[in-house]
């Protein structure tokens, strides 16, 4: 009597985000993983990205670009994250990557509302498009609502005489200030202004001045 064979498990894998290094993606990778194990799915890759904004540029995302990576060598058939912000908070970057992935037959999950982006068919999940539109447009204007309380927040300080900014001596070395932004250094080499470069890349233009005057004596 032949016996059936077992499925292979589908393979998957998982990418996790957080914008500072204080914060920890150990409870994000370990909800994934138990919903992976619950469906029978095999975690082949886990891709971490700390520290990183979800404004950041796109040849800032190495996780994506992993991710991106194993797709295109046929490697995983799904890709989870905790919810669509974990992507990106630029709308044209998350569905970008998500049309990458449909193109290539990869379905990307989002554990927050457990939703699918293709259907157990292959086909395109119409509700989950919808949604993606939504939470992606909710990311974008949550990180613009929260710059904007912090600007306002840093201009009522400086209304009552507070000093802002690192204290002497501590910020960041020339090298390394230019390392963490080589796409303000881009922009600024293209010739863009300080504030079509801050606008070009989501930086603010402190950010981007401080760039410029290590530039000038790198």
């Amino acid at each position: 009597m032949k016996t059936k064979a077992t499925p292979a498990a589908v393979p998957v894998a998982i990418l996790v985000r957080v914008s500072t290094a204080k914060q920890e993606t150990a409870r994000q990778v370990s909800e994934l993983k138990g919903h992976a194990e619950a469906k029978g799915w095999q975690v082949v890759a886990v891709c971490e990205e700390a520290g990183i904004s979800g404004r950041a540029a796109e040849d800032e995302r190495h996780g994506l670009h992993e991710i991106e990576e194993l797709a295109r060598a046929g490697k995983v058939k799904k890709v989870l994250v905790h919810e669509v912000s974990r992507l990106a908070r630029r709308n044209s970057l998350v569905h970008k990557f998500v049309e990458t992935l449909e193109e290539l037959g990869v379905s990307l999950y989002w554990h927050a509302q457990g939703v699918e982006t293709l259907l157990p068919s292959g086909k395109r999940n119409p509700a989950a498009a919808v949604m993606l539109a939504l939470l992606a447009e909710m990311a974008r204007a949550e990180n613009e609502t929260l710059r904007d309380r912090i600007n306002s927040g840093l201009a009522e300080a400086r209304r009552k005489g507070v000093i802002l900014g690192r204290p002497v001596g501590s910020g960041l070395e020339t090298s390394e200030l230019m390392a963490k932004h080589k796409d303000v250094v881009r922009a600024l080499k293209a010739g863009q202004s300080i504030r079509n470069a801050a606008s070009i890349t989501g930086k603010g233009v402190s950010t981007v001045q401080r760039v410029a005057a290590a530039m000038k004596v790198s």
